[in-house]
């Protein structure tokens, strides 16, 4: 019943993995995961490719996140991975066009991406393969990446643009707000 290859026995003992995890608290999960310092994993979240998974410390990954590290997957410090939130480092698009979409095809196309430090990729986004986002990035909701973002910005829409520059004096006024009990941050 069970095909014996490398391949396939790599994805169960991940399969198994994540079963296992599935009665575990976010940072127990984490700790399994082999994630560094202070890292938070809800249920349901996956990432595809362990190997290629470098991740700062302190991340929390939403509940049923899927973070695709096949192609080189790098996430920094203090950064947050929403809801639903996928990242890809990989498309098959060109295999499926040419009727080639086999394990292994030469046309599935790999691409390291990055997301900085200080970041927040907001429930229900989507950052393309190959896309670098800088330090103190928002990502808000349902927003889908698939350009390079700079740091110290907030971006929005499909496909995702800037909407606010993101300076010390407005991070000053959005804490100082919720520290007041005010409504959140704009």
């Amino acid at each position: 019943m069970f095909i014996d290859s490398n391949r396939n026995n790599a994805l169960r003992k991940q399969i198994l993995t994540y079963f296992m995890s599935s009665v575990m608290t976010d940072d127990e999960r984490a700790k399994l995961l082999g994630l560094p310092k202070g890292c938070r994993i809800r249920e349901n979240a996956k990432i595809l490719c362990p190997e290629n998974f470098r991740c700062g410390e302190y991340v929390w990954i939403g509940e049923g996140a899927i973070l695709d590290a096949s192609g080189g997957l790098e996430v920094g410090n203090h950064t947050t991975i929403g809801i639903y939130a996928i990242v890809l480092s990989h498309t098959t698009y060109l295999a499926n066009l040419t009727m080639n979409n086999k394990i292994g095809s030469e046309l599935n196309r790999r691409k390291p991406t990055r997301i900085g430090n200080g970041c927040f990729v907001g429930t229900h986004s989507v950052v393309y393969s190959g896309v670098t986002i800088g330090d103190r990035v928002v990502v808000l909701p349902m927003s889908v990446v698939t350009e390079d973002i700079a740091g110290n910005c907030m971006v929005a829409g499909a496909p995702a643009v800037k909407v606010k520059e993101i300076t010390e004096e407005y991070i000053s006024r959005q804490v100082q707000a919720v520290r007041e009990g005010q409504p959140g941050p704009d």
